[in-house]
């Protein structure tokens, strides 16, 4: 019996043995098993877009637990090592050793992957930027309101008072013929100017492609109607207005016939800015609001200017009004583009899904500064690309034009460079003030090589068109009215029609344009998104292989030093 005990004790000895390697080989098996999967989920995150919310999350938040790779673990043991009886503690991490002066230190994963996939966090924090841009035109265009709503009040105040006062029989006899005969003409052209701007708006979401031709041609036959009915009326105010919009029907049709080779590219560039639209059922709103926001103002002007024909200097005051009027409709548009050009970017650049709401919020608090700067502004840089083309089109060999021409083009280099209407995408996602926007965009422009392609775009002359076909249409309605009802009032009231249906309807176009912005300063700051396909990237084949011809505003070459 006792020479039994050590051969089972020795049994025992072997199989606790083979139970300890059987038990570490296991923790290594399921230690390689784990490392595979977290392995084949790093590779899975590496796939995902850059702008997929969970891949911004991993990266910004615990990304770096997963950056370094794991350690090498020991070969398993064999028969002739005996095994430990328990599995060794865990190793402490240690820090890497510290390199040597000749090599230079090995750059972390995670900040490689940080610079080339995802934003860094100031350019995600600057997107809930809290600062007011463009201060001193915010505080500008509140003074201008305060003034103009006293001025319009106190103005409505002289025109009830020479109705009901006994200050003159004339004064209350013209006040009661512009009361008749004036006002409800004008209220019915800005009635028929909102109905207008809500059917525009939504024919070029359902039919965007056929809208361009249909704008093109049907403003060319609406400014021409509308002139040659004031002409018909035989009086020397009408034909005034009425040459002027023949003379323009005559430009639109030869810039109608000018811009045929690119309007297939500029619909499909409508057709695909206008597809995010569809996620935002509330994205209309804005401009519901200062459409009704407009016509209040408007019916307010309205009995403002019928006052000023009771103050000194008539002429003067109205011309004022319709100033003030020009730049607060102006404003009202590019709040409008703000909140839209918000929306849709950040859609673009992060793939979120913002609230109409607080963009609605913001552009009328934070960045109201720089909707008032650019609404004096880019009316004149649009005003000057026309004259900086014409100039270019007319130099010839004479050297006063050339040098004319030269003149303008280097004005035209130095504002496109600090003022252009693309601005507005940037001031909406990132909070920069307008000049600054404004030169960071066309800076991104130029790096991705679309100066030529975003210099060519007819959106802003469509809008531009739209507004004018608006007018005319205005123009046709109370220029007929007004002639069987009191012939005196005719052109004044047209000259008020066109104004006003004009002005509503820029109001209703900006959603449109505000896509067409978007999808352009977007595409350049991130052409990798999915959201982008390949009509740009193809459009810039094509230019570079001299297969499209594409005539774009003139510029100046800087001589390099």
């Amino acid at each position: 019996m006792g020479a039994t005990e050590p051969a089972v004790e020795e049994r025992e000895e072997t199989e606790k043995k083979q139970r300890g390697v059987k038990a570490v080989e296991e923790e290594e098996g399921e230690g390689e098993s784990k490392d595979k999967e977290h392995h084949r989920f790093l590779a899975s995150l590496n796939r995902l877009n850059p702008t997929n919310p969970l891949r911004i999350i991993v990266n910004n938040g615990g990304g770096t637990r997963y950056t370094t790779p794991p350690s090498s673990r020991a070969p398993p043991p064999t028969q002739t090592q005996p095994p430990p009886t328990r599995a060794p503690p865990p190793e402490e991490p240690h820090p890497p050793p510290s390199p040597s002066p000749s090599t230079p230190p090995p750059q972390p994963l995670q900040q490689q992957s940080r610079s080339i996939f995802t934003p860094t966090p100031q350019t995600l924090a600057s997107l809930n930027s809290t600062k007011y841009t463009n201060k001193f035109f915010l505080l500008l265009f509140i003074l201008h309101k305060v003034v103009a709503i006293a001025f319009v009040c106190f103005l409505v105040f002289r025109g009830v008072q020479g109705l009901i006062g006994s200050n003159g029989n004339n004064v209350k006899r013209k006040e009661q013929r512009i009361l008749k005969f004036l006002l409800p003409q004008v209220e019915a052209a800005s009635l028929l100017s909102i109905i207008l701007a809500f059917s525009w708006q939504m024919a070029f979401r359902l039919w965007p492609e056929f809208m361009i031709h249909f704008i093109l041609w049907s403003t060319f036959l609406m400014s021409l109607s509308s002139g040659i009915l004031l002409l018909c009326f035989q009086m020397p105010a009408t034909d005034a207005v009425g040459v002027c919009l023949i003379a323009f029907s005559i430009g639109n049709g030869l810039y109608a016939c000018w811009i045929t080779r690119r309007i297939k590219f500029c619909s499909k560039i409508l057709v695909k800015s206008l597809e995010p639209v569809s996620k935002f059922s509330d994205l209309n709103l804005p401009t519901y609001y200062m459409l009704a926001a407009g016509f209040v103002w408007m019916s307010l002007w309205i009995f403002g200017v019928i006052g000023a024909l009771n103050f000194y200097f008539p002429p003067l005051v109205i011309i004022g009004l319709v100033l003030s009027l020009a730049w607060t409709t102006e404003v009202m548009r590019n709040v409008v583009n703000l909140t839209v050009s918000r929306v849709v970017a950040l859609f673009y650049l992060r793939g979120m899904q913002s609230s109409t709401r607080f963009s609605f919020q913001r552009a009328l608090s934070r960045n109201l500064g720089s909707a008032c700067l650019g609404s004096l502004f880019v009316p004149t840089i649009e005003a000057l690309r026309i004259v900086a083309r014409g100039l270019n089109l007319l130099k010839g060999e004479d050297e006063f034009m050339f040098c004319c021409a030269n003149c303008c083009l280097n004005l035209m280099t130095f504002i496109f460079e600090h003022g252009n209407g693309w601005a507005f995408v940037q001031i909406a996602a990132y909070g920069k003030g307008f000049v600054r926007a404004s030169q960071d965009t066309w800076k991104l422009f130029e790096d991705a090589d679309m100066v030529e392609i975003v210099d060519a775009d007819i959106t802003s002359s469509i809008c531009f068109l739209t507004g004018i076909c608006s007018g005319c249409v205005c123009v046709i309605m109370a220029a007929a009215w007004t002639y069987t009802v009191y012939k005196p009032f005719t052109a004044t009231i047209s000259l008020l029609a066109f104004f006003i249906g004009y002005l509503m309807t820029r109001i209703s176009m900006a959603l449109p344009h505000a896509c067409v912005s978007c999808y352009y300063a977007c595409y350049a700051e991130n052409s990798e998104s999915r959201f982008f396909d390949k009509t740009i990237r193809d459009r810039q084949a094509l230019i570079k292989n001299g297969r499209v011809v594409v005539p774009t505003t003139p510029r100046v070459r800087r001589a390099v030093a």
